[in-house]
């Protein structure tokens, strides 16, 4: 059957793993007893993926780093090879990783547009694809979107557009892998209070953001993980969909 009845011994890929939502799955997982693979991109994400692995294995878990740029194909191979590597097949994958820009189309470059579809479209897509090729049968592939799937707005064309191509791959990799029993699922969160979101908003902004959610708040990190969770355990049925966890910011 395809339900893990628990996370024991599971490996797990983190992709953006040492940050944020990232670094909360991480420990989350190992909390349970997975292996994690803490996936940081670069020199100046090391000490969060150190502290982030610190904490896995206080918790009694297992883990290991990977530093790499995932606009780079290679390196998302190397990844998943790193992962078989050092723990065996894999379980579940979890991509985390994303950037925003907030900027009317009449002033967004080539340069910005191309940047913005190799993070946010081209990363996802090849995870998709070495996650699957490094997974044991049953296991759980889930991508990060964005609740702007649903939205009505400007300004953030690069970022909502260049997510929007997550629900395809999302949806022809659920289908193109279920005769070996793997899920593939997306999780769309509302703007999330993480320093993450703020960079690109003003005072005016946030307070708006806020107003569109239950309890005038913003998504919460601590919401999000259990959702994730839950669909590598109890939540095994549900396959090729986009979750909108938002507290009402956007729905459809």
């Amino acid at each position: 059957m395809g339900k893990f009845n628990n996370l024991q011994n599971k490996v797990v890929v983190i992709a953006g793993g040492a940050k944020n939502l990232g670094r909360l799955l991480s420990t989350t997982f190992a909390q349970e007893g997975a292996h994690i693979i803490i996936h940081h991109h670069d020199a100046h994400t090391q000490n969060d993926a150190q502290e982030t692995l610190a904490e896995v294995e206080a918790l009694g878990g297992k883990g290991s780093l990977f530093k790499g740029d995932l606009t780079v194909v290679e390196n998302i191979a190397s990844l998943f090879q790193h992962a078989e590597t050092t723990f065996g097949k894999i379980d579940i994958a979890i991509n985390t990783v994303g950037k925003v820009l907030k900027k009317p189309i009449s002033e967004t470059t080539e340069a910005e547009y191309d940047s913005m579809q190799d993070i946010n479209a081209k990363s996802a897509y090849f995870f998709i694809k070495y996650a699957e090729q490094a997974m044991n049968d049953q296991g759980k592939i889930i991508t990060l979107a964005t609740s702007l799937l649903a939205a009505y707005t400007g300004l953030y064309s690069t970022y909502a557009g260049e997510k929007a191509p997550i629900e395809h791959y999302t949806r022809a990799a659920s289908k193109e892998f279920m005769d070996r029993g793997i899920s593939v699922n997306a999780v769309a969160p509302g703007p999330m209070d993480t320093p993450f979101f703020y960079p690109q908003e003003g005072e005016d902004a946030v307070a708006f953001h806020k107003s569109q959610a239950l309890h005038n708040q913003l998504t919460k990190i601590e919401d999000i993980a259990p959702i994730i969770k839950f669909l590598t355990l109890d939540g095994w049925w549900i396959n090729g969909q986009t979750l909108f966890a938002n507290g009402g910011y956007t729905t459809r």
